[in-house]
């Protein structure tokens, strides 16, 4: 009996600990913050497990607070997952990007060196968290919110075709990596003062096929907002965007007691009740703990009257039976409407996909709607619709997955039709094909907005910032592809990127690419990297992106990559320094054991310095600006395969060793010439460079 006793009083200990917690409702959760970074308040305030059923890390799961050393890891959010495991309630993760705390570090990096340590960021998060319940994966993006949020933005991509590519960027890596966690956009001051920036940010990032599960309004700024203007904007909110809602960030600042009870008395049923409501957070209830001053809800270990007041609140029925978006509070369905373009003309045919993903069950078939109308019913993947879109305006589309149980599920999105009936189309009727090379001004057929953004067919006038241009091409092979870019730039600063925005995904085809100085806005050069991502055979559509302006660009050569198993490509250190102007000996070593070579490339910053068919490969280099060469060379075998060298950095000083570099000969049937390439004139003996000024002597 005993035994039994004991049995009886363990099995109910999980159920006396929910119980306990304010809110009963299955569907959705009453949440709150951790103090001062530890779960329990302590000072007499009961237990967190107690009063709440969901928890959000104030700081701890802040990138800066994570990595603020970089590449060392403080996981201190692990005390609020773990407690929240143990008592058996759901947790958030705040914030994968957010443009005020990231490390300081981050600032002195380029885009390049930005980007990936930002995938790093995402890599490391899922290692140490393979399952995540919700993420805020961005947080305060709207316009200047945050002073970082330019940079952030620039190391995600920037505005790109749709102005929100950074964005869109950020919810695909989400995903990528925790395809079963709610993905969230939070936001500040979205229910007052921001309110149309902050619908046309999710909007946008839903209608691209972003994988946005349910948009956050933090709600720090609603202690004097009435019942009927918050009713109003979260009904604007919801009919604009259609999916989940989150308070994220609730909190009333009041030091008067009845002024705080009677705000919670207004708006916190308003929001809780709402069905599309998901789940309420509160930011903070121990007071002088919060990060203003009076929204605690326990002063002095006591409780204030509007946590009285909550507790009642949550025991009610209303409270109990409310309607939530989110069964169980997970999510079942992941679904993305994901068309090709956000924009078309008319009579245009635009390819729609559907993304669609149940976490426990099977999709019996996809319903697509546009303007309400059923376009497909589809019941094998990929759920892929050529949609000929022939009415102007905003186009609304409607997902609907039926599970084999009969259970359905929604999502909503829309397109923009313009007028104009110019199809996007290539440019010539013979579609480049790759291998091979695009020319940069034989861009897509098409209106602006769609084929093309701010583009111009002359290379002889300067790229600009947020300039885009697609170009169909025929992909012959699978595989991997190197590019050559022919282009001319008087300064350095310029970058760019290639893209393709896929029925899947946004996927960068390359890092960003930094321009350097070619010497002249018509000293073309030729540009050397690779593309991180295979390329599939079969009809692409690559979009050419300009992160920052200011260069001229004339092609773009695609090559297949394969690397050489048997192939060794080493340079020979540089002895010393070297002036501006010197002669620089450059020697590689190759040697290949399966196939000739063929040929050897040096570059210096990526741009191509010489091309070299047979041995001894020594180049005379002659720098002509001060700062560090990145050297690099390429050998390529009879095959067409090849192997790069490591980096060797020249480090270029402003002056050459002080002295005569050459005297002039008299005698000589011709003048004679400084490493510096200037002629020593008549009545002079030679030439000494100092400070980097040429003073001729006699």
């Amino acid at each position: 009996m005993k035994k039994l006793l004991t049995i009886v009083l363990t099995s109910l200990l999980p159920l006396v600990g929910v119980q306990a917690q304010l809110s009963t409702n299955p569907n959705k959760f009453l949440g709150n913050i951790t103090t001062r970074g530890n779960v329990e308040a302590g000072g007499g305030v009961p237990s967190y497990y107690t009063l709440w059923n969901q928890i959000t890390c104030e700081n701890e799961s802040k990138w800066a607070s994570v990595e603020g050393t970089r590449d060392n890891f403080n996981w201190g959010c692990d005390r609020a997952f773990s407690y929240a495991k143990q008592h058996n309630f759901t947790y958030k993760f705040h914030a994968l990007v957010w443009g005020a705390q990231y490390p300081g570090w981050l600032e002195s990096l380029s885009a390049t060196e930005r980007f990936a340590a930002l995938t790093n960021w995402f890599d490391n998060v899922k290692a140490k968290y393979k399952t995540l319940p919700m993420i805020d994966v961005v947080n305060e993006a709207v316009g200047k919110h945050q002073d970082g949020n330019p940079m952030m933005k620039e190391t995600l991509g920037g505005g790109g075709k749709t102005g929100y590519d950074w964005l869109i960027k950020a919810f695909d890596m989400a995903y990528e990596r925790w395809p079963d966690a709610i993905l969230i956009y939070n936001d500040y001051n979205s229910l007052r003062w921001d309110v149309d920036n902050y619908i046309t940010l999710v909007q946008t990032l839903r209608d691209a096929g972003a994988p946005i599960d349910a948009y956050g309004n933090q709600s720090h700024e609603v202690g004097d907002i009435s019942v009927s203007e918050l009713t109003s904007v979260m009904k604007k909110q919801q009919d604009a965007l259609k999916m989940p809602m989150y308070i994220t960030e609730l909190d009333i600042d009041k030091s008067n007691d009845s002024q705080q009870k009677a705000q919670y008395e207004k708006i916190l049923p308003v929001m809780w009740e709402a069905p599309y409501c998901a789940g309420v957070t509160l930011w903070g209830y121990v007071h002088g703990a919060t990060w203003v001053s009076n929204s605690g809800l326990y002063k002095n270990g006591a409780e204030r009257p509007a946590m009285t007041w909550i507790k009642e609140y949550m025991a009610s029925d209303a409270a109990k039976n409310a309607v939530g978006p989110l069964p169980g509070g997970k999510k079942e369905a992941s679904i993305y409407i994901r068309p090709a373009s956000m924009k078309v003309a008319k009579d245009d045919v635009l390819p729609i996909k559907v993304n669609a993903r149940l976490a426990t069950k099977t999709i019996e078939k996809v319903d697509l709607y546009v303007n309400d109308e059923l376009v497909a019913t589809m019941t094998e993947e990929p759920y892929i619709v050529e949609y000929t879109a022939s009415t102007p305006n905003w186009n609304t589309t409607k997902a609907v997955v039926t599970a084999t149980d009969g259970t359905t599920y929604e999502r909503y999105g829309r397109f923009s039709v313009v007028r104009s009936t110019t199809k996007h189309q290539p440019y010539n009727e013979t579609v480049p094909e790759l291998p091979g090379t695009v020319n940069i001004t034989e861009y897509d057929n098409g209106i602006s907005g769609v084929a093309f953004n701010n583009a111009t067919r002359s290379e002889t006038t300067a790229l600009k910032e947020g300039q885009w241009m697609d170009y169909t091409v025929d992909v012959k092979e699978d595989g991997l592809y190197s590019i050559d870019v022919t282009l001319a730039s008087a300064k350095a600063g310029g970058m760019f990127h290639l893209a393709e925005y896929g029925l899947d995904k946004l996927e960068y085809l390359t890092e960003y690419i930094e321009v350097p100085k070619t010497g002249g806005s018509s000293e073309w050069k030729t540009m050397h990297g690779r593309l991180q991502t295979k390329l599939t055979a079969g009809r692409h559509v690559l979009t050419l992106l300009v992160d920052k302006g200011g260069f001229y660009m004339k092609d773009i050569t695609f090559s297949r990559y394969e690397e050489g198993s048997g192939l060794s490509c080493r340079l020979k250190a540089f002895s010393r320094e070297y002036g501006v102007g010197d002669h620089v000996p450059v020697e590689l070593k190759v040697s290949s054991r399966n196939s000739p070579v063929r040929f050897v490339r040096l570059y210096a910053n990526n741009l191509l310095i010489a091309s070299m068919d047979g041995e001894p490969y020594v180049y005379d280099f002659i720098p002509t600006e001060t700062g560090t060469y990145a050297i690099t060379g390429i050998v390529i075998d009879a095959d067409g395969k090849e192997k790069m060298s490591g980096v060797r950095n020249l480090e270029v000083t402003s002056t050459s060793p002080l002295g005569i570099t050459t005297v002039r000969d008299d005698n000589a049937d011709t003048p004679a010439y400084t490493p510096y390439g200037v002629e020593v004139p008549d009545g002079y003996r030679g030439i000494v460079i100092k400070d980097g000024k040429k003073i001729f002597i006699n």
